[in-house]
Formats: C-alpha cells, structure tokens, sequence
C-alpha cells in the first residue's frame, strides 16, 4: 500500500460514514479511513454487504481494486463478535502477496488486536511453528506451505476455520496448487463461510468455485480484461538484435520516473538488472530465483525510493501493491494476452494516470496483436529515431558483456556462495571496467 496517504478531517468522516453505510462497524471504518481509503472501492461496496450477511462470494475483479480490504473488512467485524484462534485462512499465490494481505489485515485490525501469522516457502518452518503456537487469528499463506505444517508441525489444525478465502484464484490454479487447495479443503469444516477472488474466470476456477462454495454470490467489477483509461498504451518495433538498446534509449527518454520492467525469465531478469546499472541506472531484479529475504530487499529499496527500476517475471506482476510506478515496460511481450493486462494493471493505479511501454521485435507481431485484440485498444507509437537509439549502441553493448561476465563470475562462486553480485546490490554500474560515465540520471547524455 505504501504509507497511507493522510485525509483532511471532513475526507475522514465522509470515509468512515461510507464505510459505516455498508454495515462496517465505527472501529473498523476507522481504520479504514486511517489507511488513507477514501471511499469503498466498487468491490468492496459490492461484497461487503452480502459477506456481512454470511453468504458465500466469488468476486471477478482486477488487481488493484481493493479486494483485500473487501474480504478482510467482514472477516475482522465477524472476529470482534467472537474472537478465536485459526479464525480465518487467506490462500494467495505468492509469498509476497500473502505478506502483503498479512500487512493489511493487521493495519485494518490493529484498534481490536488482531494477530495474524504468515506462512510461505523461503522463511524457516521453526520459526513459523512458533508463531503458530501463538494462536494467531488470521493465517496468511501459499498451499504448498500450509500443507507442510499441517502435516509436520504438532498441535497446529484447521478443524475450528470459520472463513477460507482464495485471493488470485486464477493465479493459484495457474501454479499448479490444485493438489495442496484439495488437500486443506478436505481438513477444514464444511460449515464455514468461503470466499473466492480472481482477475479472470477459467474453467479451472468455475471447477474450484463448484468444489469448495456454497451458493455464491457473483461479483464482477471488472469488464472483461480491461485496463484503465488513464493508462497510455504505447509500443515500439524495432528488429531483436536492438533491443536492448531501445530499452536503455526508452528509459533515458522517460528518465525521473520509476520503473517496473517484465522480462519472460529469471536469467533475463537477472541480465537487465546487471545491464541497466552497468549503464548507471538504479535498477534491482526479483524473480523466483532469489531467496525470500533478498526478494523483499530489492522490493524494499525500489518501494522506498532508493531504487526506481524493478526488473521483475510474472511472479511479480500480481499482488504487489507497488502505487508509484509511473512507467511498466514490457521488455518480452507476454505469451499469454490476459498476463499484460496484470502487468501494465501496475501503473495507472486508483485513478492516477500511468504510461506503458511494449518492446515488440519482428517475432512478437502475433502476440503483440491478440493483446490488442483482447484489450479492445490500439496501442500509440512511442516515437524513437533509430539514428538516435543507435547512439547509444556502443555503451550498450560493453554494458552487455560486462554484465554476461558479471552473471558467470556469480554462478561461478555459486558454490561457495548463493549467487551473489546479481542479486544483491553490487556496485550501480562499472564493475571491473571501472566506473563508467552514467548513462542515468539525465535526459539524453549520449
């Protein structure tokens, strides 16, 4: 969420009589406002009311439209009225967003107390045993994690859940958790409330829905993988051999903004990451390679600003409330159309305006056109000379092999050490060449 953006005093009372109007109780409309909401969001004014009243909902909408605060809200109210441990578990896809859900749970529960407990992959079993043993209220995780301390940690059971939500239902079933959703269904009460969530409705998600909820309500917030009309759609065609140094040229153009930049792979995230600060620029990878705590370090530096360009893969293009990208670029174009629509959802976010930025080479047309086709939008040309792009061709091929070197030297000390220099922050640029001239920083300093 970022820090929680202050109301005036009347923005205040409005937020918290609109949360109030819902059937949400005065503490927790609160600490709504408290977080900086100045209204419901279309999905929460939508499920609020009928999870208030205990029915089960399945809720289409996109990334960004405050779907944790609608499923937490009633989650929360419910807890006040009858506080118990292992009250609710929240399943999402990855580790960062359960943290993040986790975050805001305790936010929006934190004037009644609420404990909550994450458990993901990465972060050691002992220790989460441990917070279990606390007796949290809410449990946060990924399937694959709860499964593991259902099976091996003591005393820890599901067998008093009264809400199971599915956040990023697509996204879980996209990740193969089938299995691990099937096994914790089979150890929680039949009896409970249940409450699905997913940007896109596929046959796999209709199969869950049938499995695990009971007469539902449907909510759908979002047209058909739309995205937002103050987003700017733009892309550039260019022949592969460059591509590279259009996306050093794109990101010189637009320099002072930040930057989240989706590559098709891990070792391509890793190599732009290196590329980019060998050019000067201050960019920092995540990607399902990096172990948990140096993926929320380089989430950290670009949130907080010290970073303004996060190269990320899919895993990172859902979830993670980031609100001040200004620039997505799309270094690979997506093989699947409904996954650009989750990338490009992480700019031009609550109404603010946003620029994305498609790299598209001579083999990417077919792709490039069923987003197209599947947004209802034709993309803008983003206007680069080629003379003036190739200026920069020079630099950019010594970035590349100073970064191809710096990625074995890594792999090569592996073994002694987990990959390091890519990973960490290593110098901003220069490596063993020495420093270079920046490239970063100003406008066109060719």
């Amino acid at each position: 969420m970022g820090g929680p953006d202050k109301l005036t005093d009347a923005e205040r009372a409005a937020a918290i009589a609109a949360f109030e109007k819902l059937g949400i109780c005065t503490q927790l409309a609160e600490a709504a406002a408290g977080l900086g909401w100045k209204a419901p969001s279309h999905i929460q004014e939508q499920a609020i009311p009928h999870l208030l009243a205990g029915q089960d909902v399945i809720g289409l909408a996109q990334t960004g439209s405050g779907k944790t605060g609608a499923f937490s809200l009633p989650i929360l109210q419910a807890l006040m009225d009858k506080p118990q441990e292992h009250f609710a578990l929240i399943l999402s896809p990855t580790r960062e967003l359960a943290i993040q859900i986790a975050e805001q749970v305790e936010a929006l529960g934190s004037g009644i107390g609420v404990k909550s407990c994450v458990l993901v992959g990465g972060i050691d079993m002992m220790a989460q045993a441990i917070a279990l043993a606390k007796r949290p209220h809410v449990l946060v995780g990924t399937p694959g994690r709860v499964v593991d301390h259902l099976s091996n940690t003591k005393g820890f059971s599901l067998k008093q859940l009264k809400h199971l939500v599915l956040d990023e239902a697509d996204k879980l079933l996209d990740m193969d958790f089938e299995q691990e959703i099937d096994q914790i269904l089979k150890v929680i009460p039949r009896e409970r409330r249940t409450q699905l969530f997913s940007a896109t409705m596929t046959n796999k998600v209709q199969k869950l829905q049938r499995a695990c909820l009971d007469k539902p309500v449907k909510i759908e917030v979002a047209h058909k993988y739309s995205t937002v009309d103050t987003l700017r759609q733009q892309y550039v065609f260019i022949p592969a051999k460059y591509k590279d140094c259009y996306l050093a040229y794109v990101i010189n153009e637009l320099s002072g903004s930040t930057f989240m930049i989706f590559t098709r792979t891990c070792e391509s995230t890793r190599r732009i990451a290196l590329l980019l600060r060998n050019l000067g620029f201050g960019a920092v990878p995540i990607h399902g390679h990096m172990s948990q705590p140096k993926r929320l370090g380089a989430l950290n530096k670009f949130k907080s600003g010290e970073r303004n360009i996060l190269v990320a893969t899919d895993v990172a293009s859902r979830g993670l409330d980031i609100p001040s990208v200004d620039v997505v670029i799309n270094f690979d174009v997506p093989q699947n159309s409904k996954d650009y629509v989750h990338r490009v959802g992480r700019t031009a976010r609550a109404g603010r305006s946003g620029r994305s930025v498609t790299i598209v080479t001579q083999y990417d047309v077919e792709l490039f056109q069923k987003i197209e086709h599947l947004t209802g939008v034709k993309m803008e040309q983003f206007q680069a000379e080629r003379e003036e792009v190739l200026l920069l061709l020079e630099r950019v091929s010594d970035a590349q092999r100073l970064a191809t070197m710096q990625m074995k030297e890594a792999d090569a000390g592996k073994k002694g050490k987990r990959k390091a220099d890519d990973d960490d922050e290593g110098a901003g640029g220069g490596g063993r060449g020495g420093p270079k001239p920046k490239l970063g920083g100003g406008r066109r300093k060719y």
